[in-house]
């Protein structure tokens, strides 16, 4: 009897053609036995280390391939790789592989579906065992009284999932978390388990599967943008340390609300960097107050409007996109099936509200964060959260800060808001959409503002200077003191194709 195991990493194209012509033999040859092992993309290079250490193996690449001696137990021989695979096939059985490189590619990712549905279904059911822990962080938010009904709904988890939810926050909070906790629990869900509420911080994120950090007040009177700025490193330090120390390997952690969410996922990011890849900034919200603006101007709803994009700084200094704006269902001359969409921008014939109005309101909306309450903070992380667990809306644009691997030009590095979509539990930047190109002086503007919030942040700069182009310095009116009341420090702009100047019609 051979018995051969076959391990890989899931979207591997080379692991699929090894799967394909092992599956080939153990049906052809009543002797040839194979086991096979995938690991997901985000695992597989550790799994493969400390495989190899185990056995004393030097093997690099996906796939891996080797012999058990014993039916059970045993160090087995290893093989190698897909050619060493290949080069045994025919030199023992005569076999050989013709599969052509598209069709590995296609196997591939199956493969790495088959996969994270089968984690997916290990994980529901290991929920009915062991619920998924979520933890809220500055639980007396009113973001967080929004978030837990959503939360506790189903919608976000799946109705095959049950939670547990802890509050977190400081001691003075513990008695509006206590009847925070009460009324959870009155909610009746069948899908929450239990409800717990946690001050101390040496027990924050035990088990966590999810941690949301919601905005959380600065400790006395804040009068410069660069005391917000610092004030931050404190809690993202010893959050980051808590979450890689506490949480679960692989905890899902998202930031949001109103203030400096772009600069919390970078810090988180630096005291975490065990688990910085699960790490995302929710840009959500402004796209919700973007796509409501577009909507009160062509008297529509806003779930109409799709493929708004928010580059860059999420709670501050962003872009505001409408090249790939769609809007669907809208009456007018033209009509068609509910799948039938219009660019937003052919149905704005008044250029300057596109170029002055609208991004007036977006500047209002970002400066004074009125709109951006509990209930669009709370509505905006659960659909992040749900899309991460079950996929965005296929053809659909999602906005969503992230670290910045060079796409687009941007400088690696830098947590920015880029358009993405999820799919198989995790994110895929939108690195193949045609005429998304932002011009050097906004990507300057808007990268400039990202580098220095973190080095003023770190203590590495003393003072943040806004970034002002040669020719709108006159016209800009940028200030780096803040109100004690809002944390919010920079303007947005609106980007419609030509950048600030009168649309094209």
């Amino acid at each position: 009897m051979a018995k051969f195991v076959l391990a890989g990493r899931a979207d591997c194209p080379f692991y699929a053609k090894a799967e394909v012509l092992a599956d080939y033999l153990q049906k052809n040859l009543p002797d040839f036995q194979i086991f096979k092992i995938t690991q997901h993309p985000h695992v597989w290079e550790e799994w493969l280390k400390d495989l190899c250490e185990k056995n004393k193996w030097n093997h690099e690449d996906s796939p891996i391939i080797w012999r058990e001696l014993l039916d059970r137990g045993g160090k087995g021989l290893l093989l190698g790789g897909y050619n060493e695979f290949l080069e045994h096939a025919q030199l023992y059985y005569g076999v050989t592989s013709s599969m052509t490189t598209e069709l590995m590619k296609v196997i591939a990712q199956e493969n790495l579906g088959s996969h994270i549905e089968k984690e997916l279904e290990k994980e529901a059911l290991k929920s009915l065992i062991d619920p998924l822990q979520v933890w809220i962080t500055s639980a007396s938010a009113p973001a967080c009284y929004n978030l837990i009904p959503i939360l506790t709904s189903g919608e976000v988890f799946g109705t095959r999932t049950e939670i547990s939810i802890t509050l977190f926050d400081n001691k003075q909070a513990e008695e509006h978390l206590n009847i925070l906790a009460m009324e959870t629990w009155d909610l009746v869900s069948p899908f929450l388990r239990s409800v717990s509420v946690c001050t101390r911080v040496e027990e924050a994120f035990l088990q966590a599967h999810v941690v949301i950090i919601l905005d959380h007040p600065t400790d006395g009177e804040v009068y410069t943008l660069e005391d917000c700025l610092r004030s931050r490193v404190p809690m993202c330090r010893l959050y980051g340390y808590l979450i890689q120390k506490n949480a679960h390997d692989s905890v899902r952690v998202l930031v949001g609300g109103k203030t400096f969410v772009n600069l919390k996922a970078a810090l988180l990011m630096r005291y975490a960097p065990n688990i910085a890849h699960n790490i995302i900034a929710v840009a959500l919200g402004v796209e919700g107050e973007a796509k409501a603006a577009l909507a009160r101007k062509l008297k529509t709803t806003p779930s109409c409007i799709k493929d708004v994009i928010i580059w860059g700084n999420i709670s501050g200094n962003s872009y505001v996109d409408l090249r790939k704006a769609k809007i669907y269902r809208y009456e007018s001359a033209i009509w068609g099936p509910p799948h039938f969409s219009r660019p937003v921008l052919s149905l704005i014939f008044d250029s300057e509200w596109v170029n002055k109005d609208f991004v007036s309101t977006i500047k209002l909306l970002s400066t004074t964060g009125k709109q951006f309450g509990g209930i669009l903070a709370a509505h905006s992380i659960a659909t992040t959260l749900k899309y991460w667990y079950h996929g965005s809306p296929p053809e659909e644009i999602v906005s969503l800060g992230v670290l910045s691997e060079g796409q687009f030009g941007i400088p690696e590095g830098l947590v920015f808001s880029m358009p993405v979509k999820f799919e198989n539990g995790t994110w895929v930047v939108l690195t193949d959409l045609e005429d998304i190109e932002i011009s050097e002086e906004i990507m300057t503007r808007m990268t400039s503002d990202l580098i220095q919030e973190k080095l003023v942040a770190l203590g590495d700069l003393i003072h943040f200077q806004p970034y002002q182009s040669e020719n709108r310095s006159a016209e800009m009116d940028e200030k780096t003191t803040l109100p004690t009341t809002n944390d919010n420090q920079e303007n947005r702009r609106v980007s419609d194709g030509s950048e600030g100047k009168t649309v094209e019609q």
